[in-house]
């Protein structure tokens, strides 16, 4: 597959963040049995991972701002573009060694994504989407499920973990779908539960409380594989609300009707 000069520059960028992170990977077994635990050391891996995008991506777009999950937002001198970038999705499932993980890059020109790359360097599985040209998953052309009946259907979420998010709200909602779907799956990385979707792996996705680096790539991703993405009210941006939904059409309305009443 022939790759756009942008795409070029952040599948480069990816890929040496992405051996940064393996090799990291590598260390935490050892870590787990430490005194001092492994928190410490993937925190610096996070940050080392960050760094590497920010020289990377500025090197080849001088001028376009920057916002990461460790370094936050980095003024450019172009205030239309901006990267949007989380070096380490999935950080929990990093923690304990377990390779669902994800570099998430997106690139946003005046309020709208256009390219998305989310790489799983465990796996070596790369998935990337441009606006207008598709979504591939390594030279795979990428098209959402086509399944029409949610009792066939298998769907991820997010659930709330000690200190963060609603836990009742979760379990009303997880009760409601649980009577409705083939299968739950929680995955703990955004990024990849939305390639997932754009990769018919899944039917459908939804999670309450991201921040846009989690799922900007996985945005066009979705869209571009021929799907629909929103937050909860169906008809709202994710990037703003914070909560996401998507799917194929039929799934993802399906899934507006039985979250909506819940709050958006």
């Amino acid at each position: 597959m022939l790759q756009s000069a942008l795409l070029n520059v952040m599948v480069k960028a990816a890929r040496r963040a992405g051996r940064s992170l393996n090799r990291d990977l590598g260390e935490i077994e050892n870590l787990q049995v430490s005194l001092k635990g492994p928190a410490n050391f993937v925190s610096l891996a996070d940050k080392r991972a960050e760094e590497m995008l920010y020289t990377d991506l500025s090197k080849a777009r001088p001028g376009y701002g920057f916002i990461g999950e460790e370094g936050g937002q980095r003024e450019g001198a172009d205030k239309t573009h901006t990267w949007i970038v989380d070096p380490l999705d999935g950080t929990t499932n990093f923690l304990h060694g377990i390779p669902q993980f994800a570099i998430s890059i997106a690139l946003q020109r005046e309020g709208t994504v256009i390219a998305g790359v989310i790489y799983n360097p465990a796996n070596d599985e790369l998935y990337t989407a441009e606006r207008g040209k598709g979504a591939f998953l390594n030279d795979q052309r990428l098209r959402v499920a086509g399944r029409r009946k949610l009792n066939e259907c298998v769907v991820a979420c997010g659930l709330p973990h000690i200190g963060r998010g609603d836990h009742e709200q979760s379990r009303q909602e997880l009760t409601e779908i649980q009577n409705r779907v083939a299968g739950l799956r929680r995955f703990g990385a955004a990024s990849l539960d939305m390639a997932f979707v754009a990769a018919g792996r899944l039917d459908g996705y939804w999670e309450r409380n991201l921040q846009p680096w989690d799922m900007a790539a996985g945005q066009i991703m979705v869209r571009e594989a021929g799907g629909v993405v929103s937050g909860i009210a169906g008809n709202d941006d994710a990037l703003i609300t914070r909560n996401v939904i998507c799917g194929n059409e039929f799934v993802h309305g399906e899934l507006v009707k039985i979250l909506k009443p819940l709050g958006t």
